[in-house]
């Protein structure tokens, strides 16, 4: 069985951005894709490599590396890219 692909996004607790990504998201692909969200006040070493740039959303699946698809707001032309070059 092919690799589901997942999301992970860096969030902030207080960040309406966030909230509005995470919506869009949401409103994009559904419910079916795991959306891990990750508050990095919570990680040190988050807060060093994403402080300003949250939220900040990367797609991933086992065995290849983690590609980081926009910050800010939803760039939903990355997000159908990454699911459209990892077919299920």
């Amino acid at each position: 069985m092919p690799d589901q692909p997942r999301f992970i996004l860096y969030s902030r607790s207080y960040c309406h951005l966030c909230d509005d990504l995470l919506a869009a998201l949401r409103k994009l692909v559904g419910d079916e894709i795991s959306v891990n969200v990750i508050d990095i006040d919570l990680h040190t070493e988050l807060v060093q490599r994403y402080d300003e740039l949250v939220p900040v959303l990367i797609g991933c699946r086992d065995g290849q590396p983690e590609q980081q698809l926009c910050h800010y707001f939803l760039d939903e032309n990355a997000v159908k890219g990454f699911l459209s070059s990892h077919p299920d």
